[in-house]
C-alpha cells in the first residue's frame, strides 16, 4: 500500500522566489537584524558622502576683538564665503583654498583694524571742533601710530601707549617734560632682550618732542618692568654682567672639553667651571713730592733781595750841590747763582757798609697719579672635570671591559685642564679631575620618540581613522546582519522544508521504504536508493540505523513544530484539503 502523501508543491503559476513572503516568514529576530543593518549602511553611506563634500577648514584670523570680529564676519557674508568658529570662538575658519584670497580682499577694505586708530582721526574733523578736542585727537592718533609701530615686532602680540603731554605756556619758568608708558602683550614663549626694550624706549622718546628716554616706562602683561634707566644701581649683578659670567664659564668649559676629547673620546668628558668675577670699579689719585736733591740743579721759582745802609755808615756828604743830592743806583738781582756785591754810584757810599737780605724760592717736585681699576677681573676659578672609564681593546681586537685611567695619564689630564683655564695658585684657583664610569650615555637631542608617539604620525592617524573605520564597520554590518538575512531569504520556504521532513519520516515508518532508504544517525538528509530484488537481505545493523534515523526525524519534527507552529498548521491543513493523485 502506498502511504506517501500527495505532493503539496506550489502551482506552476506562482514564482519560485518570493522575497517579501519569505521575509514575512522569517523570525522576528532576523527581520530586526536586517532592518538594523539597512539603517547602519544608510547612515555610513550618508556620512561618507557628507565628509567627502566637507571642505578643509583653515584659520583666517585669531584673537580678534568683538568689533573687528563683527566687521570681518559682515565682509565674509558679503563675499559669500562660508565660515565657522573654532572651539571657544577664538578663531574664524574658512575653506583652505580661499584663505589667501579672503585675506587680500579684507586687507583692501582695511580689515581687521586691530583695535587701534592712528592719524586717520584727523581726517574726520567736524566743524566747530574745540582746541581741546583737536589736542585730544592728535594725542590719540600719536598713541595709535606708536602702538602700530611697536606691534610690528615679532614677539609683540599687542601694545598700548599712554602719553602724558603737558600744556606748554609762556607764563611758567619751568616747563613740565612729557612722559610715556607702554604696555606690551607678548606671545607665549617669547620675550624681549635688553636691546629690543631699549629700542622701544628710544622709538617712543624720539617720536615726542622734548621727551627723554628716562621718561619712558615699558611694562609687560605680567606687570614686569622691562625698561630701566642706565644710571640706576641694582643690589646685585645686572643682566649684562650675568651674561658675561655665563659666557666666560661656557668658554672655559668648551676649552676643557676640546682639549680632552681627542684623548678620552667624544662624549666621555664632562666639565663645569665656576668663575668668581669682580665687577667693582675703583679710582685712586696719588700726589707725590720729591725731596731736595742736594747739589743737583733746581728750578728757582722766585727771588727777592733787599738792601739798607749799615749802622756805622753816614749819609751823603760833601758840599750841597748836584752830586750830593743824587739817589743811589738801583742794585741788580741775578736770577740764578749767588747774588753779587752791590756797589753804589759813589765811593763814599760804598765804603760806609750796606745791610743786604736775599730770599730765593725753588720749585718743588710733585707727581700726581690717577689709577682706575678695570671691571670684570677674575678673582677665582673652580673647575670640576669628570672623565669616563676607557674601553681598551682585547687581544683578539674586540672591545674589552672599561677600566680607569692610569695614574700617569690622569695627572696629564689634570695638567691639561690647568693650562686650559689659566690656573693661578696665588689667586686660589682649584681644579678637581675625577675618573669614574658613566651610568648612561647622553644622546644629543634627547631620546627618540617611538613612531606611534610622534606628532606627525598621530596627525596622520587622526585624519585617516574615519576612512579606515568606515570600511570596517560596513564589513561588520554586511557579515553580521546582511549576509545571514539574505541567506535566510534565499533558502526554501519553511513549509516545504517541513513537508519534506515529514514525508521522509513517513517513508521510514513504512515497510516498503525500509529496504530503499538509508538515514544517517545524526539526522542529516537521507539518501534513497532503488531496491534490488536480488539484493542480500538487510543486516541487523541496517535495521538499527533505520530505527535511529526514524527517531531523529520525529525529534526534528517536534522541534520545528515548537519553533514555528503556524507553518506546521499550514502544512497539515494543506494535506487535509488536498486530493489523492
Amino acid at each position: 500500500m502506498d502511504t506517501r502523501l500527495p505532493s503539496t508543491a506550489a502551482p506552476t503559476d506562482v514564482p519560485a522566489f518570493q522575497p517579501f513572503q519569505r521575509l514575512q516568514a522569517m523570525p522576528a529576530r532576523s527581520r530586526f537584524g536586517l532592518a538594523l543593518a539597512t539603517l547602519a549602511m544608510t547612515a555610513l553611506i550618508a556620512w561618507a558622502v557628507s565628509a567627502g563634500r566637507q571642505p578643509d577648514w583653515r584659520i583666517l584670523y585669531t584673537s580678534l576683538s568683538d568689533k573687528d570680529g563683527g566687521a570681518v564676519l559682515g565682509a565674509l557674508a558679503q563675499l559669500n564665503v562660508p565660515y565657522k568658529f573654532a572651539e571657544g570662538g577664538a578663531a574664524i575658519l574658512v575653506p583652505s583654498d580661499k584663505v589667501n584670497d579672503v585675506r587680500m580682499k579684507l586687507a583692501s577694505q582695511g580689515l581687521p583694524k586691530g583695535g587701534t586708530v592712528g592719524f586717520e582721526l584727523m581726517e574726520n574733523q567736524k566743524f566747530g571742533t574745540t582746541q581741546f578736542q583737536e589736542r585730544l585727537n592728535f594725542q590719540r592718533g600719536l598713541e595709535g601710530e606708536l602702538a602700530r609701530s611697536i606691534m610690528a615686532l615679532s614677539a609683540v602680540q599687542s601694545a598700548r601707549v599712554h602719553l602724558a603731554l603737558p600744556n606748554q605756556t609762556a607764563f611758567l619758568r619751568e616747563q613740565m617734560k612729557p612722559s610715556a608708558s607702554v604696555l606690551l602683550t607678548l606671545y607665549n614663549g617669547r620675550n624681549l632682550d635688553r636691546s629690543q626694550v631699549a629700542g622701544i624706549v628710544h622709538l617712543v622718546a624720539s617720536s615726542v618732542p622734548e621727551m627723554t628716554p628716562k621718561a619712558v616706562s615699558v611694562v609687560d602683561q605680567n606687570g614686569n618692568l622691562l625698561s630701566q634707566a642706565p644710571d640706576e644701581k641694582l643690589a646685585g649683578l645686572d643682566a649684562s654682567q650675568l651674561q658675561y659670567v655665563r659666557q666666560s664659564e661656557q668658554a672655559l668649559q668648551q676649552r676643557i672639553v676640546a682639549i680632552l676629547e681627542p684623548i678620552v673620546g667624544p662624549g666621555n668628558v664632562r666639565a663645569q667651571v665656576t668663575a668668581d668675577i669682580d665687577f667693582t670699579q675703583s679710582e685712586s689719585t696719588a700726589e707725590t713730592y720729591g725731596p731736595n736733591q742736594g747739589t743737583n740743579p733746581a728750578a728757582v721759582r722766585s727771588q727777592q733781595l733787599s738792601e739798607a745802609p749799615g749802622a756805622g755808615g753816614a749819609g751823603a756828604g760833601g758840599s750841597p750841590g748836584a752830586l750830593s743830592n743824587q739817589p743811589p743806583a738801583t742794585p741788580t738781582s741775578p736770577v740764578n747763582g749767588a747774588p753779587g756785591a752791590l756797589t753804589t754810584g759813589t765811593g763814599a757810599a760804598a765804603a760806609g757798609g750796606v745791610k743786604r737780605d736775599a730770599v730765593t724760592n725753588y720749585e718743588v717736585d710733585k707727581t700726581i697719579k690717577v689709577t682706575r681699576n678695570a671691571s670684570g677681573n677674575v678673582k677665582r676659578l673652580s673647575a670640576a672635570v669628570l672623565v669616563n672609564h676607557m674601553t681598551l681593546a682585547g687581544a683578539d681586537g674586540k672591545p674589552g671591559k672599561a677600566a680607569g685611567l692610569p695614574a700617569e695619564q690622569l695627572e696629564q689630564v689634570n695638567a691639561l685642564v690647568r693650562e686650559a683655564i689659566g690656573y693661578n695658585k696665588e689667586r686660589g684657583d682649584t681644579v678637581q679631575v675625577v675618573n669614574a664610569p658613566f651610568t648612561t650615555t647622553a644622546v644629543a637631542g634627547g631620546p627618540e620618540l617611538p613612531l606611534w608617539k610622534q606628532p606627525e604620525v598621530q596627525d596622520l592617524a587622526i585624519r585617516l581613522a574615519p576612512w579606515v573605520a568606515l570600511p570596517l564597520l560596513a564589513l561588520i554590518v554586511i557579515l553580521g546582519f546582511v549576509r545571514p538575512a539574505l541567506k535566510a531569504v534565499r533558502s526554501p520556504p519553511p513549509a516545504r522544508r517541513l513537508e519534506a521532513t515529514v514525508q521522509d519520516a513517513i517513508d521510514l515508518n513504512t515497510p516498503a521504504g525500509a529496504a530503499g532508504a538509508q538515514a544517517n544517525a545524526d539526522g542529516s538528509p537521507r539518501v534513497k536508493v532503488t531496491p534490488d530484488p536480488d539484493a542480500v537481505p538487510l543486516l541487523p545493523t541496517a535495521e538499527a540505523a533505520r530505527q535511529q534515523a526514524r527517531v531523529n526525524s520525529l525529534e526534528g519534527i517536534r522541534q520545528l513544530a515548537k519553533q514555528d507552529p503556524a507553518t506546521v498548521a499550514n502544512v497539515v491543513r494543506s494535506w487535509a484539503t488536498s486530493t489523492p493523485a
